[in-house]
């Protein structure tokens, strides 16, 4: 292979002089010539993959004593080596970038969720230059690259046809991608990406259709190619499973393995769960249960139905858990067969925060509901029972599993102040690398930490200089010498942790903590400033799993501690703390451009598809009107002329038996429905919906009419509108509906408007400033769906 110049700290590969041509005819060339040829990897360099589970938690894989069975991860440990002091930032987005960059997530502007983004450097969202992705370096080091899954890096208004495309998978070192661009999706029906091109599956949930056995169907075919047709490549598998964030799906026969395994409830789950760890090592001996948290039930204070219903919760759960793990293991097998296992550098990380809170304490078959401070009824919930988990459901557990989930630490998902948020377990499997099988790990190690650690065990230095950009440190300490060594002494002295302003601060064994918010509070009763933030402080080389409060013991280490933090988070763009959720949706107040601005008309055309909500007008809270230019064919008209959202929350105007109809759908709750009275003749028509909201606040009804060539066809009200958000996965469509459907009026997929759209347009009337006053704080769950 052709010599790598500038010894690999600059890349790509610079351009290598040309030989001088030293004749007119080739035949009298005397200088060879030397064909462009592929980047050279290192000698030696193993191929890379890296498996991202979502919502996990340290205490939810049976690796780690947990109650979710996961043969794939079991495997890997008895043959690897299992880390048990490995942390994590405490939301998506952030743990993504860090694990990506090798920089803490506030350094590379991933403070929040990219929904939640503000102008502040380490909340912008946007990854600098400088900080070049493991994709970039291995990409530029002779690498093939590919991911799979989840991505919820890109800012949400640069995800549409028209991008731009340089922060997508593919424009940040990724050769291939396929999956899904934001925080979740459908796992029945999802909405997916090829590259940049958006695509849906060609099965249903009917023919046996599941996302996480799509997307490793993809990863294993990929992976077969790169090795036929270039065998002598190391190839880097990005593998992010949607699974097990919320919604929580999976067939009947996975959750049949489950039922009854936790009518014992979330209190005695923690406790089996601790018995389990100190049996397999992964935590010391003396580790006790840390304090549970406030305001959760403990299940005797459950009643039946909620009892029966979080049940079913953690069956479906778990059994969402081990389906995502058996399809990694379907993947590992791939690699054993084509002879690839032993020089896979194989990380399996077991969450990116831990175990989600956000489903409050009842739980509900349909998320979105929760982000709105809507509250299911358990003696409601109970009629719909067996639909959990199943293409009619959402669902997301109750909080007290997500406690018991990340056993044996305190609080969840958001909360970086304490270990039940940061966190999780990882496994290193690389038989060619690691001699050892079925080793325990304990130094303290960050997300951070990956990169350089695959860089060191790749032979490939840290790049100067990427794309012509100088790049910034990577902040992360490599974990090599730990590969070799179960006592090498600790790489990570000191690690902040920042999360929706709650902070952490770990320096030398010891942590000190504040949490500033719970994750399922709807109301707070009173706006907390950081000042009143109350101070924890923990000794971890004696009690492993912060039970055990010393900061009236040592009130001078705790203010070490906290001037430490001070120090970290200005050095790494943590300042101004932010609490905000409701405001930072949107985006002039949160300070972030708006694709669309101020407009208040967008004119749509037929086969304009995939729109997300920051793409597409805010019909939310106020009055608009929609008008569709359309001919329709001979026969009745059916389908959609244009749609938002789907099942579990959105609006509709389409045709059906020749009517046309618009409906309301309120989170699956209410179905508020317009219909004309008697089929139109064929021909060219104008339909308008006209919908004239109530006022007075957030979320209040209106009246929708529907007419016909400028005469009035059809009225009627609508109770209750969505205040926030339709769908983190479904999108805007004209001509079709597309996933879940709005109304069962149509269905499913194939509801195909019959007739020829040429526009639709979307006005909406002046902003009234009644309907969009900040709500106290009722929508702070918002960022903990991500």
């Amino acid at each position: 292979m052709t010599e790598f110049d500038a010894g690999r700290h600059i890349l790509p590969r610079p351009d290598t002089r040309r030989p001088q041509t030293t004749a007119l005819d080739v035949h009298d060339q005397e200088t060879p010539f030397t064909p462009i040829g592929p980047v050279p990897p290192p000698e030696g360099a193993p191929n890379v993959v890296i498996v991202l589970v979502d919502d996990l938690g340290f205490g939810t894989s049976s690796a780690f004593g947990g109650p979710c069975d996961m043969p794939a991860a079991d495997r890997l440990a008895a043959h690897g080596l299992r880390y048990t002091r490995f942390h994590v930032t405490a939301l998506c987005s952030p743990t993504r970038q860090a694990l990506l960059t090798g920089r803490n997530h506030h350094s590379v502007g991933m403070g929040g969720t990219t929904e939640m983004t503000t102008a502040a450097p380490g909340y912008n969202g946007f990854r600098p230059r400088s900080a070049a992705t493991m994709a970039q370096i291995l990409q530029g080091n002779g690498y093939s690259t590919a991911a799979f899954g989840k991505w919820h890096q890109t800012p949400p208004r640069e995800i549409s046809a028209v991008g731009p495309f340089d922060r997508w998978p593919t424009g940040e070192g990724f050769d291939t991608f396929y999956g899904f661009m934001g925080a979740e999706m459908n796992h029945w029906y999802p909405l997916l990406y090829q590259g940049t091109t958006p695509v849906e599956p060609d099965r249903r949930p009917e023919d046996g259709y599941h996302l996480s056995e799509d997307l490793v169907d993809h990863a294993i075919d990929w992976v077969r190619t790169q090795r036929t047709l270039t065998p002598d490549r190391p190839f880097f598998t990005y593998l992010a499973l949607g699974a097990a964030h919320a919604p929580l799906h999976v067939a009947p026969e996975w959750q049949e393995k489950y039922r009854g395994r936790f009518d014992d409830g979330w209190d005695r789950r923690r406790e089996v769960t601790l018995e389990r760890q100190k049996e397999l090592g992964v935590v010391p001996p003396e580790t006790e249960l840390a304090p549970w948290a406030e305001g959760v039930p403990h299940w005797d204070e459950l009643t039946d139905n909620q009892r029966r219903l979080s049940a079913r919760f953690m069956e479906t759960f778990a059994a969402f858990t081990e389906h995502a793990d058996a399809q990694v293991g379907r993947f590992v097998d791939a690699l054993a067969e084509l002879g690839e296992l032993d020089n896979t550098l194989f990380l399996y990380i077991l969450g990116d925060n831990g175990a989600s809170g956000e489903g409050g304490i009842e739980g509900t078959i349909v998320e979105h509901r929760l982000g709105h401070g809507v509250v299911d009824d358990p003696d409601e919930m109970i009629d719909h029972i067996d639909e959990i988990g199943g293409p009619l459901s959402y669902p997301i557990a109750p909080a007290g599993w997500a406690l018991a989930l990340n056993t044996p630490y305190q609080w969840t998902k958001q909360v970086a102040s304490h270990f039940g948020g940061t966190r999780d377990g990882m496994i290193l499997h690389w038989p060619r690398g690691v001699t050892e099988r079925g080793g325990l790990r304990h130094q303290f190690s960050h997300v951070i930490d990956v990169l350089p650690t695959i860089l060191d065990c790749a032979g490939i230095p840290q790049p100067f200089s990427v794309d012509g950009v100088p790049q910034q440190p990577i902040e992360g300490a490599s974990m090599q010498p730990t590969l070799a060594d179960p006592q090498a002494p600790e790489h990570r002295r000191t690690q902040y942790f920042e999360m929706c302003g709650n902070r952490g601060i770990y320096h030398d064994g010891w942590m000190a903590v504040t949490r500033h918010g719970i994750p399922w509070e709807m109301v707070p009763d009173k706006e907390r400033r950081f000042a009143d933030d109350v101070w924890e402080l923990y000794d971890l080389s004696k009690d492993w799993s912060q039970a055990h409060d010393l900061a009236a013991e040592h009130p001078e280490k705790l203010r070490q501690l906290q001037d430490l933090f001070l120090i970290e988070a200005s050095k790494h763009q943590v300042f101004p703390l932010d609490d905000r959720v409701t405001e930072r949706e949107n985006p002039a107040v949160a300070g972030r451009i708006d694709l669309l601005g101020d407009r208040t008309s967008v004119t749509y055309r037929a086969g304009m598809r995939r729109f997300t909500e920051e793409t597409t007008p805010n019909v939310k809270n106020r009055s608009h009107s929609i008008t569709a230019d359309l001919e329709l064919p001979q026969t009745a008209a059916e389908g959609v002329i244009i749609a938002q959202g789907g099942r579990f929350g959105g609006w509709t105007l389409y045709f059906t038996e020749g009517r046309p109809a618009y409906a309301y759908n309120y989170f699956g709750m209410h179905l508020y429905t317009v219909r004309g009275n008697e089929p139109l003749a064929p021909g060219r028509h104008e339909i308008r919906l006209e919908f004239d909201y109530d006022g007075g606040g957030l979320g209040k009804g209106g009246t929708a009419t529907l007419l016909v060539d400028g005469e009035k066809h059809a009225t009627g009200r609508v109770g209750q509108t969505i205040p926030y958000y339709f769908s983190f996965d479904e999108t805007l469509d004209v001509g079709v509906d597309l996933s879940t459907p709005v109304t069962d009026d149509y269905p499913v997929l194939d509801n195909e408007f019959t007739g020829t759209i040429h526009t639709v347009r979307i006005d909406l009337a002046a902003q009234n400033t009644e309907s969009s006053e900040y709500d106290g704080g009722l929508h702070r769950r918002v960022m903990g769906a991500q």
